[in-house]
């Protein structure tokens, strides 16, 4: 991210990027924008703006749910608002999305080293996104021991604010996940049986005697 944002003028830049080649038919207010890719509003537009006199955004308004209050409580009201989205007629396009998308996806001992905070972490699994497999349900899987869901929810938010795109994950103790994977649970088998990337192991996995191998 160092070397991009030194390339692009700023890291901000490179997210608010990222957030609109992942989302190429997304239009997104300047304050959705700040919130995604966790940067200042002031911060925001400023890139926001830079982008739009390069062409690479284009100004489009619609219709966002706006939270407005009403008799002491907020209520969520239909309004027209106006944002950016991206301009596929930029031409320089294609190798933005080879250069940003393709680098954009962290690897798999950052994504342990963000979660390790969240508990003792047992089994990292990474799919979908990350293997460039769109059929994956989960991009990430985590097992471990006194996991703290709103750590492990605040780091998937900051990872969602590096890459740009929102991801699919799951977390479980070990003891639930072994109970899962002994009946076979769904979700767990749809994961394993299929194309993903095994970063941490500490349960000793087995091999897959049937379905589809692990990627290396």
């Amino acid at each position: 991210m160092d070397v991009l944002g030194k390339l692009f003028g700023s890291e901000a830049k490179v997210k608010i990027m990222r957030l609109f080649l992942f989302n190429p038919e997304t239009p997104f207010s300047a304050e959705t924008v700040a919130v995604r890719v966790h940067a200042g509003l002031f911060t925001a537009r400023q890139e926001l703006a830079t982008l739009r006199n390069m062409k690479f955004l284009k100004q489009r308004a619609f219709f966002a749910k706006i939270t407005k209050a009403k008799k002491g409580r907020g209520e969520a009201v239909r309004r027209k608002v106006s944002g950016f989205i991206l301009d596929t007629s930029f031409p320089y396009l294609p190798e933005l999305q080879r250069l940003l998308l393709d680098t954009s996806l962290l690897k798999g001992e950052e994504i342990t080293k963000q979660l390790s905070v969240a508990g003792k972490l047992k089994l990292v699994i990474i799919a979908g996104l990350f293997i460039q497999d769109e059929d994956s349900r989960l991009d990430i899987l985590v097992v471990g021991d006194h996991l703290k869901s709103t750590a492990v929810e605040h780091k998937m938010r900051t990872m969602e604010a590096e890459i740009g795109k929102e991801l699919r994950y799951a977390a479980f103790e070990t003891n639930e996940f072994n109970y899962r994977l002994g009946l076979y649970d769904k979700l767990i088998r749809d994961v394993l049986d299929y194309p993903h990337k095994v970063v941490l192991d500490r349960l000793g996995i087995p091999p897959l005697a049937n379905g589809r191998r692990p990627i290396l």
